[in-house]
C-alpha cells in the first residue's frame, strides 16, 4: 500500500493553503485597514454632528 497526500489527515492540498493565505492577505491589508477608517472616521462624523447640534464640549457660557 502506498500512502498520497489526500489518504493523509494532516495534509493540507497546496490549492487550499494558497487560497486560504490569499484570503489573509486581503483581509489583513486590504479589508481590515478600510473597516478601521471607516469605524473611526464615522466616530468623529458622529461627533462632529453632536456638536453641531449641542455644541462644543465645556462650561456653559453665561
Amino acid at each position: 500500500m502506498t500512502e498520497d497526500a489526500s489518504a493523509s489527515p494532516d495534509a493540507v492540498p497546496q490549492a487550499s493553503r494558497r487560497a486560504e493565505l490569499i484570503a489573509f492577505v486581503v483581509l489583513a491589508f486590504l479589508i481590515w485597514p478600510v473597516v478601521a477608517v471607516a469605524v473611526v472616521g464615522g466616530y468623529g462624523f458622529l461627533v462632529w454632528m453632536w456638536q453641531m447640534v449641542f455644541g462644543p464640549p465645556g462650561p456653559p457660557g453665561g
